[in-house]
């Protein structure tokens, strides 16, 4: 089955400006408790699974999304891993014994600041701008999820929207070229090792839900139920048409038959996982003012180390059309001993085939009064439980935000100028990165009526402190030994730093 991934890149680094002073935070006066932080030492822990081994985190589902998405660029090594680890042998992990014999500093790093959520609907004040106090307020514990109305005015927001539009916005997901589709016909996978990838419960025969759970995408489309329905009638993978494949009758399937299928059947932009628009917007030292001033508001807002926030990804700008959606993901892919973190790779003294966004926090700001649905939805938030597999029941995939995105457990409104913020992954008990949070899963829903624009502060840390702190160090060096002719080719984006626009 097809899959595809999607990773970013570096972002730019920048100075601290007067506005990053420590935020005044207190709480209203009909709190009963103030925010705490999590206690932590700065002592580097190794890097684990961020992904609990189940469904679409599972560390043999990730190797095999991987293939798929290494193929395209011809990378045999993706292929090496999918066997060696589809086998269930990592007593020789190559990537542990680079680890292992890999240089590290020691770490310095502070734990990372986190904001108590209390209870849902709690609310508190913070300064972040002068002579102006904020409410954040509670939205959801699992994930951590919070909102801010007011975060950005209206003035800003429609600069941002001049900007993004200024700079030009490209298609957020592309389709498939054929040289993606021909090196995936001609992938060498041994159908049995596949077939058990999917048999999530290990039955023997593979359920709908089962093979929608971790086959996400199928020429750059969303797979619905009755994709994969025609798809079997079509190649007569399912003689008796019960929509449940035994090993027999997958073995009996001829993956190029569901190649040449696919090729048949090219995908509308409405059929994406993604159907949006964006741009990237420079925030560092030398962009436009109010660029600045956001980054520096963000600063206050997390309460995480300058360098931290300044060294993350610059903010990203999103245009929703009418029909526009991106179906439920989440921001932060696991980091196993095989991957490192996009913004730490050039860094790091390390081999190793994958890399992953490493967001552990999501800032992201509404820029405009939706005039029909765009909805940003939350499936399973506060649920008592999580299960992969739940998500998928019957013909109602809670992941699908064109169809079913009023059966999610909790919807964001968007209203202009309001931010919401969440913690992609859990505390690991010691002031760092844990675990990813399965809760964190959210997507946008349909637009039916008008433009949707959003904007999203990504905040990168590495599980690895002494990574994170090389990282930091190096960005630091490049600085002060070469100023703006040595930053990173990401960092070099002025293209609307002098621009003139009427507030």
């Amino acid at each position: 089955m097809a899959a595809a991934a999607a990773a970013t890149g570096l972002r730019p680094e920048a100075v601290v400006a007067d506005e990053a002073a420590n935020p005044q935070w207190a709480p209203p006066e009909h709190s009963l408790v103030g925010a705490a932080t999590q206690p932590g030492d700065d002592q580097d822990a190794p890097v684990r699974p961020l992904c609990k081994p189940r469904g679409i985190c599972s560390r043999a589902y990730f190797l095999v999304l991987m293939v798929f998405v290494h193929l395209y660029l011809g990378n045999v090594l993706a292929l090496l891993l999918f066997v060696h680890y589809s086998n269930g042998d990592e007593s020789t992990d190559p990537g542990s014994q680079r680890r292992t014999q890999s240089p590290r500093p020691v770490s310095t790093l502070g734990p990372l600041a986190r904001l108590e959520g209390i209870k849902v609907g709690y609310e508190r004040k913070v300064q972040l701008v002068t002579d102006r106090d904020h409410f954040i307020r509670t939205l959801s514990l699992k994930p951590l999820l919070f909102e801010i109305p007011g975060f950005l005015s209206d003035e800003e927001c429609r600069l941002i929207i001049h900007l993004a539009q200024m700079k030009g916005l490209q298609r957020s997901q592309i389709l498939p070229t054929e040289e993606y589709e021909e090196a995936m016909s001609t992938m060498q996978v041994s159908q049995l090792d596949l077939f058990r990838l999917l048999d999530q419960n290990h039955d023997g025969r593979l359920q709908l839900r089962e093979v929608l759970a971790q086959t996400r995408l199928g020429n750059g489309r969303w797979m619905t139920p009755e994709n994969i329905q025609e798809m079997y009638s079509a190649i007569k993978a399912d003689p008796d048409g019960d929509g449940v494949l035994s090993l027999q009758e997958f073995s009996n399937m001829d993956l190029r038959d569901f190649h040449k299928y696919m090729r048949s059947h090219k995908a509308e932009s409405s059929e994406l996982v993604r159907n949006s628009h964006h741009t990237w917007l420079y925030q560092g030292e030398g962009a436009h003012h109010v660029m600045r001033a956001i980054r520096q508001r963000v600063l206050r807002l997390t309460r995480l180390s300058p360098e931290i926030v300044e060294l993350s990804e610059p903010l990203q700008v999103v245009r929703y059309g009418e029909g526009g959606h991106y179906h439920a993901h989440v921001d932060s892919g696991p980091v196993y001993p095989e991957t490192i973190c996009s913004h730490t790779k050039l860094v790091a003294n390390e081999s190793v085939p994958f890399e992953t966004s490493c967001r552990y926090m999501t800032v992201l700001f509404y820029l405009n009064n939706v005039t029909g649905g765009g909805e940003t939805v939350f499936p399973v938030a506060d649920n008592r439980t999580y299960d992969e597999m739940s998500l998928i029941q019957d013909d109602v995939d809670l992941r699908d935000t064109r169809r079913h995105c009023d059966k999610g457990n909790l919807r964001v409104k968007p209203r202009q100028g309001t931010a919401v913020f969440w913690y992609n992954y859990l505390p690991d008990g010691q002031g760092w990165v844990g675990d990813v949070d399965d809760y964190s899963l959210h997507g946008g829903c349909l637009v039916t009526r008008g433009t949707k624009w959003i904007a999203n502060n990504w905040i990168n840390v590495d599980p690895s402190r002494a990574r994170q702190a090389l990282f930091q160090q190096e960005m630091a060096r490049l600085a002060r030994e070469g100023g703006a002719d040595s930053q990173p080719e990401w960092a070099l984006d002025r293209a609307y730093s002098d621009a003139r626009v009427e507030l």
